[in-house]
């Protein structure tokens, strides 16, 4: 099986989720981690699961205005805030503008703090309705994973994210009896 997890973040969590996540996946699956800007129709050519994740920015998926914001926090005195390498370029908004017809299954997760949802939002429902306007289909609920409001993962939330990739692929990859 391949599979390919694609990722937005902006201050990295997104992006130790996402690597916990393909790390989960592996034992079963061909894994391919990589930031929504590589995320090209190439890269999910003959992949039986795409597991797409962002950071929830205003209740829902990021915009440029949003992540505009983001790197202008990092740039204020006294921030501790680092933007991830890979934060240039599209976000998932601007990658599902682009992105064509897949038959292939999917997957949605995001980064939030651990609040109700109502008072959040979650990107994780929105990344989940977009793949399936794209032809996927989604097995599996959107997920969210939590960071503390000093923007840090929340405690074992990789561990969490890597069971997950792990529940994934056997959804796709039953174990052998």
């Amino acid at each position: 099986m391949k599979a390919v997890v694609v990722y937005e973040s902006m201050y990295g969590n997104t992006h130790l989720i996402a690597e916990a996540i393909g790390s989960g996946m592996r034992e079963k699956a061909d894994v391919a981690v990589v930031p929504v800007g590589e995320a090209t129709a190439a890269a999910l050519d003959d992949a039986d699961l795409v597991v797409a994740g962002g950071p929830t920015h205003a209740h829902g998926m990021s915009r440029p205005e949003s992540r505009t914001a983001a790197v202008q926090a990092t740039e204020k005195p006294d921030s501790t805030l680092e933007v991830d390498p890979d934060a240039e370029g599209p976000g998932l908004r601007e990658w599902f503008a682009t992105l064509g017809s897949h038959a292939a299954n999917a997957a949605a997760f995001d980064t939030r703090f651990d609040l109700p949802a109502a008072i959040t939002g979650r990107a994780s429902k929105g990344i989940a309705r977009n793949l399936r306007r794209h032809g996927y289909t989604v097995i599996a609920e959107p997920e969210s994973f939590f960071v503390t409001k000093q923007t840090h993962l929340e405690a074992d939330e990789e561990a969490r994210a890597r069971q997950w990739g792990a529940d994934l692929a056997a959804i796709l990859v039953p174990a052998s009896r």
